[in-house]
């Protein structure tokens, strides 16, 4: 894993590409390089994970190729077999190389891993920006007066100046709990969309989505379904180990990261649990590493370092981000990294397995008019004013409340008016991925993995593991599981009755795991914020006074209030970078 930039410009320089990755070297701290021709230049920070020698250097060049990559491609040994050479190197950059050479765009289909790179065409004078199918790879760009520049974060193309604020970012940043893509907290600054592609020349951009896997369901029985899903697991998690460097297996107490373990031999597995042990799925994940045969290690973190996660998480995401648990994540990481390079997680296995409390809470089924009336008349930012919000929806607003973080009724009241807009249409992102056509639980799962998945999930894994220079992959989140799963009735894998969901993966894990722990209890590694504010009230007061004053805010809130954490992280934000 590494982190790339670049620039095409008359502005750019080597030395300026220098510039914009040297604040990406938590990404890749074990070397660095330029390649320039006037008007372009692109940079790259290794962290060496496969052929660690000199020839894995990048850019890379071949023909009329200038390569600068971020990712790791698990079938490039076979895509190797098949191109003629000449070879410097034992990696996957220098296949990508030769492929973007021999076929251009085309090779995006035959790659299976995550990736996010940019490839400048010397023969063309074009520019070709890639984000992996599932957005597993962070990619940002900034469109110039006469050019473009990318880079792996934000914080590499605030190097060229800050932009203005998009102050409707930080109406979705409330609403979702993340800036979702094309968007980022300025203007001028944009993600490129989790599989998607966008094609610079002469000053001209193209912007295309190149996978559109299929939703149609195959017509298949239960049992059928297992055994293919076991044999595909079977081959696709092990591929996700390949490395020349340590690779471990972050293991909870949930199904997916036992899953994963599963179809490994004899890893090393880390887990993370904490003081108090209410929260803590240490012993569950003990039990587990011990029926799987693993070398398994555990970390006891302290549960309420909150002071510290919320001085770090500017610096980590660059804009703001909302998840409590990203703190979780960058401590475990933190952990792992003493000793491996790479790690394997569960992430996206409550998306494609259908995990989530939401598959079975009957979405828009407790709507009425007591509900709808209690939402319009109590007090919009009280915690029971945010549950009666929600169960007042009904279609694409309530698949959005199930998934989001505030709602509109709570955002407008609570922002001053330079940052508000009438009629602002919260559910933008969410419309783009809304299908009409599909079951309301086929809805929901392409949902989750368009929207809160890339833009939430993967950003957090991403910017907490990279902190440390650690590589971590999902093998659940392998577009070909994925595409196998989105074959599948979603019908049959929950049970809205007993509320649970996974029945499939219950049914192919129930002999493989130790009794009961398919029974355990989902709790996440979010962090007990409301218990926290009411220990240390002044934080919340302060960082609302303090978000007044800038004008961010017209009113002060209260203890009572569900997303008292968002405040905090956006206050944190603000003194940090506007």
């Amino acid at each position: 894993m590494c982190g790339i930039a670049g620039i095409v410009s008359s502005r750019a320089s080597v030395e300026l590409a220098r510039s914009m990755a040297r604040r990406l070297q938590h990404r890749g701290p074990d070397g660095e390089g330029t390649w320039g021709e006037p008007g372009v230049a692109l940079a790259h920070r290794r962290l060496a994970i496969l052929d660690l020698s000199e020839g894995g250097h990048q850019p890379m060049v071949f023909g009329s190729q200038v390569l600068t990559y971020n990712g790791e491609i698990y079938n490039h040994e076979r895509l190797r077999s098949g191109l003629p050479g000449p070879w410097r190197s034992s990696g996957d950059t220098e296949v990508l190389v030769h492929l973007l050479e021999k076929q251009g765009k085309a090779c995006l289909e035959r790659l299976v891993g995550m990736f996010a790179f940019a490839a400048w065409d010397t023969r063309e004078q074009s520019l070709l920006l890639v984000r992996d199918r599932l957005g597993i790879k962070p990619l940002y760009y900034q469109l110039l007066p006469d050019g473009i520049a990318f880079a792996s974060e934000l914080k590499a193309l605030l190097v060229l100046g800050q932009p203005q604020i998009d102050r409707s970012a930080v109406r979705d940043f409330l609403f979702h709990g993340y800036i979702p893509a094309p968007k980022t907290i300025y203007q001028g600054i944009a993600k490129l969309p989790a599989g998607h592609t966008l094609t610079w020349q002469a000053g001209r951009i193209s912007i295309e989505r190149y996978w559109n896997p299929s939703t149609v369901i195959a017509a298949r029985n239960a049992d059928d379904t297992v055994q293919g899903l076991d044999a595909l697991l079977g081959m696709v998690v092990p591929e996700h180990t390949l490395s020349d460097v340590p690779v471990g297996v972050f293991l909870s107490g949930g199904i997916d990261s036992a899953l994963t373990t599963y179809y490994l031999d004899r890893p090393r597995t880390y887990t993370l649990g904490f003081d108090g042990g209410a929260r803590s799925e240490a012993a569950a994940a003990r039990r587990a590493a011990e029926h799987l045969g693993t070398e398994h290690l555990e970390m006891t973190a302290p549960l309420a370092d909150f002071a510290e996660a919320l001085d770090k998480m500017p610096a980590l995401f660059d804009e703001p981000f909302g998840d409590s648990a990203a703190w979780s994540n960058y401590l475990i990481a933190q952990f792992a990294r003493r000793e491996v390079t790479v790690a394997l997680s569960g992430e996206g296995g409550d998306e494609i397995f259908c995990g989530y409390p939401r598959y079975w809470s009957r979405i828009g089924g407790r709507s009425s008019v007591f509900n709808r009336s209690l939402a319009r008349y109590l007090p919009p930012l009280s915690r029971l004013a945010s549950s009666m919000q929600r169960h007042a929806y009904v279609g694409l607003p309530a698949y959005a409340a199930a998934l989001g973080g505030m709602t509109a009724q709570q955002i407008e009241p609570l922002l001053a008016s330079g940052w508000r807009e009438p009629e602002y249409d919260y559910l933008w992102f969410y419309r783009q991925y809304w299908r009409e056509e599909l079951s309301p639980l086929a809805q929901l799962r392409w949902l989750d993995l368009n929207t809160d998945l890339p833009e939430g999930l993967l950003t957090k894994v991403d910017r907490t593991s990279m902190a440390h220079s650690l590589e971590v992959r999902p093998p659940l989140l392998d577009h070909r599981l994925v595409e196998y799963m989105l074959s599948v009735d979603p019908q049959v894998l929950v049970d809205q009755r007993r509320r649970r969901g996974k029945l499939l993966v219950r049914q192919l894990m129930q002999p493989r795991l130790p009794p009961g722990h398919l029974e355990q209890p989902k709790s996440g590694f979010g962090l007990p914020v409301h218990r926290w504010l009411q220990r240390h009230p002044q934080v919340l007061r302060s960082a609302v006074a303090r978000l007044m004053d800038r004008g961010v805010l017209q009113r002060a809130v209260g203890l009572e209030f569900r997303r008292a954490w968002y405040l905090l992280v956006l206050d944190r934000w603000f003194n940090a970078f506007a």
